[in-house]
């Protein structure tokens, strides 16, 4: 992005009730051009919201840090150079690169970390914080020639990787990626020597576009897909099945790009992506093909299967049915491009790719492909998925077969948590879920930080039952209104349909605090009918927006509750 452009863009006036999203950047060099930048590429990506970039004091990165961890900011870009670990290691403060100087520089960037990564990690833990470490070249102070790295360099680098690797455990910090940085600024075209020794600003106007684009993905993060649905011939394989025949198709040798593949769908699955397979084809010949014990993705990791002659829509809705989401969460790799457009015109929503045709492209589509199912943070409920979809499709045929007492058999346990210990999992909820979301309304770090802070209580919900745990599946956020219970955000997962677990989760909070009637702040959006159905089926009709809703009509209208309960606090 130009200069010029990214002006415009920040300063483009918006409409009067657009929301506001207030970022801070800290950082210890004048912000200057990279406010811009970062303005302009946040503003583009949150539309309609409103970005507001807000930059702290020049010299002192660890005081703009904590400055914006005491502020309401939705989030925090934490911008490191070396400068900030030693002034010595920038090029603003002459006279500090004798020899006899260089353990000091590395003891002072040791002492500088040290002081810097508690301020960071500690920001994290309401809002969003996206942090970069050096990226600008180290100045030419050591003994080695540049094109040599010695002892000094080495050190302060692995300083760096530590601190990053320290700050990037759970729940913790977004360390922008240096390699993804190479790939979109040259590190030899960064620095702007004649304007940080003039103004304090250290980069080109190529690197701060960059950097302000980078950081903006990672504040601004989209919502990773859910599931990918694949294609088989010239697609998981090389080669024609009902041609090749089973033995035939191959992923190796010159067809090892299909190799690499699987080996990313393996990869996907484990991170608890869904994957599932759609093919025009012989059934019989699918099933024997992915029997194979050298194919690189276990044949258990793929479902559904869904083959046979029709449309490709029609086998990716089927499947949509199965995972129970929407199309807008899933991606369909397939080599035809008829197959491609008539599913994508026939499912909105849907993202379509076609397989790399060479070995050039793989890279590409492989880190494409990564960049759309991307997650910091892999938690317990992303290794349970593809168990719980599973799960899910066994209840729901159970309840279909009209065994009145399914649920009496499973085995099931519904535990109750208070507290924030399942914060993270309770916003991947609630940024997440739609058809059982109280009123479709997102929260940030921050959001949930601030209705934490004012005395609203998190309960989480998790399930466990003989066809294996789901993990947390449900989120409430409860306050008070007049001293009566008020739920201000419910949201449930999908893969928890058909075991009544709403009927308990408002049964707890009746014993919970002791109440005849909780407000519910319902409000209907395109997609909640699974909410709504529920409160109607307590109330009589479909409720229009916030509910009142009673013991006595939950006593009165829920189904026999046969679950164990168990309560906890965090």
């Amino acid at each position: 992005m130009r200069l010029a452009e990214a002006l415009e863009i920040a300063r483009r006036p918006s409409a009067g009730d657009s929301p506001r999203v207030s970022v801070s950047l800290a950082c210890g060099f004048e912000a200057l051009h990279l406010t811009t930048f970062l303005t302009a590429e946040l503003t583009l990506r949150l539309a309609p919201a409103r970005a507001e970039v807000h930059a702290g004091l020049f010299d002192d990165l660890t005081g703009n840090v904590q400055r914006a961890a005491a502020s309401d900011v939705e989030a925090i870009a934490v911008v490191v150079e070396w400068p900030d670990l030693d002034p010595r290691l920038g090029l603003r403060r002459p006279g500090g690169w004798r020899t006899d100087q260089l353990d000091e520089i590395v003891a002072d960037a040791r002492r500088a970390l040290a002081r810097l990564e508690p301020v960071i990690a500690a920001a994290a833990a309401g809002r969003r914080v996206v942090c970069v470490m050096p990226t600008l070249p180290l100045p030419p102070l050591f003994p080695p020639a540049p094109s040599q790295s010695g002892g000094h360099e080495l050190a302060l680098r692995r300083l760096v990787a530590d601190a990053s690797e320290r700050l990037t455990g759970p729940g913790g910090v977004a360390i922008a990626s240096q390699q993804r940085l190479d790939q979109l600024s040259p590190p030899h075209a960064r620095r702007d020597v004649k304007g940080e020794l003039a103004a304090g600003f250290p980069y080109s106007l190529g690197h701060a576009s960059a950097l302000a684009a980078l950081v903006a993905e990672l504040v601004a993060a989209p919502e990773p897909r859910k599931g990918l649905i694949t294609d088989l011939d010239d697609t998981l394989w090389a080669g024609i099945l009902d041609e090749q025949g089973p033995r035939g198709v191959s992923w190796t040798g010159e067809a090892h790009r299909h190799g690499l593949y699987q080996q990313l769908l393996a990869s996907l699955a484990s991170a608890g992506v869904l994957i599932g397979v759609a093919s025009r084809n012989d059934p019989e010949l699918v099933a024997e093909a992915l029997a194979r014990r050298d194919l690189l993705i276990s044949s258990d990791a793929l479902y559904p299967v869904a083959v046979d002659w029709g449309p490709k829509s029609g086998s990716v809705r089927r499947i949509l049915e199965a995972w129970n989401i929407g199309a807008d969460s899933v991606v369909l790799v397939d080599d035809d491009p008829l197959a491609r457009d008539e599913a994508a015109a026939a499912l909105p929503g849907l993202l379509t790719l076609a397989p790399p045709e060479d070995d050039d492209a793989v890279w590409g589509f492989l880190e494409q492909a990564r960049a759309l199912f991307g997650k910091g943070e892999l938690s317990t409920e992303d290794a349970l998925r593809l168990t719980s979809v599973r799960s899910m499709r066994a209840v729901q045929e159970a309840a279909r077969d009209g065994s009145a007492e399914f649920l009496a058999h499973v085995g099931g346990t519904v535990e109750f948590q208070t507290g924030a210990g399942h914060a993270r999992r309770a916003l991947e909820l609630v940024n997440k879920s739609n058809q059982f979301n109280l009123n479709g309304e997102r929260l940030s770090q921050a959001d949930m930080a601030r209705a934490l802070h004012a005395g609203a209580e998190l309960v989480t919900v998790g399930y466990a039952d003989r066809y294996g745990p789901l993990g947390v599946i449900g989120a409430l956020l409860v306050s008070s209104d007049d001293g009566e219970p008020r739920v201000d955000t419910w949201a449930m997962s999908c893969r928890a349909f058909a075991r009544r677990i709403e009927h308990h989760t408002l049964r707890f909070l009746f014993d919970r605090f002791g109440v005849p009637g909780i407000a519910v702040a319902f409000r209907p959006t395109a997609r909640n009918a699974a909410i709504r159905d529920f409160l109607a089926s307590l109330d009589g009709r479909p409720p229009q927006g916030p509910v009142r809703v009673t013991r006595e009509s939950l006593e009165r209208e829920a189904p026999e509750l046969v679950h164990r309960v168990l309560t906890a606090t965090s």
